[in-house]
């Protein structure tokens, strides 16, 4: 089945162009099935290439998909235009006072990791919505400082800041073979990772009910799952587009930042050859059997999700 979004969503057309199935309301309309109701939380700055490459991911699900778009509620983009926001996206104080529940729950990262988790403008509802999804959400994915802020705020575990941004493309170790999230998993693969912040491994074993899921030596743990709260967190960026390292990184030579020329990235790290995409295999994998666990697990009743025990594998 394919991912269900508006026409007019550019991702729509985009992802159509790449062969991802995509279906448009009405004719999802007509189909005597439930879709899965995922949402996307979207603190990225680039709104729609952020909403593409998750649609992106979901819809190479054999299920049929309804992704739903939300922001913050009195927080305003500058990177996204006006009229996108008030098309296609809803204010988070909006879906929480409608009652609306979701089988999953997307939460991506933010450019804040120097600030403070107190000093962002929008954390006071932000920690809302983390408590909104244990009794609205039946399985939430935090991502890089989406899922930092959940670990801290559900475990009071800190994120550290590095001596040198972490950027490149880094060989990761799967640490759970049997988790079905990891089903079809090589035992060493590459990730996309852009940040200036850590979560240390010593701290997420402090916790009980916290399991790594991958890791990496170099740069820490990466795939946490905590089961008590129907929860993964990543730290690293499965979605990224073959391109998006390149463009942060021409960004920042452009505008006289130091920045080091992404790892293990560019043919024999040379920026001014084409970067290959060694990941996006993996990528699929991930979401794909994030989708088949939330499909496999979810009441049909929608209305039930966040009545049954917390541990939503049992």
């Amino acid at each position: 089945m394919p991912i269900r979004l508006p026409s007019t969503l550019p991702a729509f057309s985009i992802l159509r162009n790449e062969g991802v199935q995509v279906m448009g309301r009405s004719a999802a309309d007509k189909q005597d099935i439930r879709p899965l109701r995922i949402g996307l939380l979207n603190l990225m700055p680039k709104k729609i290439q952020t909403e593409t490459q998750f649609a992106r991911l979901i819809g190479a699900s054999p299920l049929q998909v309804e992704l739903s778009l939300i922001r913050m509620t009195d927080h305003e983009t500058r990177n996204t235009a006006a009229e996108h926001m008030e098309a296609f996206y809803r204010p988070f104080a909006e879906v929480a006072e409608t009652g609306e529940k979701f089988d999953g729950l997307i939460i991506t990262g933010a450019p804040i990791e120097h600030l403070p988790y107190g000093d962002v403008t929008y954390w006071e509802e932000l920690t809302r919505v983390f408590d909104w999804t244990q009794s609205h959400v039946h399985s939430t994915f935090g991502v890089c400082w989406g899922g930092m802020a959940m670990l801290k705020h559900f475990h009071g575990i800190e994120k550290h800041m590095l001596e040198a941004k972490a950027f490149g493309c880094f060989r990761h170790a799967v640490a759970a073979p049997a988790s079905p999230y990891l089903r079809g998993f090589s035992d060493a693969f590459v990730i996309p990772v852009s940040r200036w912040t850590e979560i240390r491994q010593d701290e997420v074993d402090a916790v009980p009910g916290l399991e790594t899921l991958l890791t990496s030596e170099e740069v820490g743990p990466c795939l946490i799952e905590d089961r008590a709260h129907r929860a993964l967190y990543i730290f690293n960026h499965f979605e990224y587009d073959s391109d998006t390292l390149k463009q942060e990184y021409d960004r920042d030579v452009a505008n006289g930042t130091p920045i080091n020329v992404p790892r293990n990235y560019y043919p024999e790290d040379d920026p001014s050859r084409p970067p290959m995409n060694r990941w996006r295999s993996h990528a699929h994998l991930l979401y794909g059997n994030w989708i088949s666990e939330v499909y496999q697990t979810t009441p049909y009743d929608i209305a039930e999700i966040g009545t049954r025990s917390t541990d939503w594998r049992t």
